[in-house]
């Protein structure tokens, strides 16, 4: 959000923050989860890269298609074991 547009809201009597600031994450639980969203971007590149399907990527790593698409969109139900097994 620009500066000009938090000061405004501020000014109306609104709290301005981050989804941290919001969640009430601490430093280290926001650090995370920037880890784990880089991770499945990462994961995706290397994977379109390598010009695999999601598919070719479930075997390659001994799981399914689905979890691979969920693995890519961030998913909290994917472990980060299963994350960093795709770079090996």
């Amino acid at each position: 959000m620009d500066q000009q547009k938090a000061k405004r809201l501020r000014s109306a009597g609104w709290n301005v923050g981050d989804t941290s600031d919001f969640l009430e994450l601490s430093p280290e639980e926001s650090e995370f989860i920037e880890f784990r969203l880089g991770l499945a971007q990462k994961v995706k590149a290397l994977r379109l890269a390598k010009g695999l399907t999601q598919i070719e990527m479930a075997k390659a790593i001994g799981s399914s298609q689905s979890r691979v698409a969920k693995l890519e969109a961030g998913d909290a139900s994917v472990s980060t074991d299963l994350m960093l097994r795709t770079f090996f």
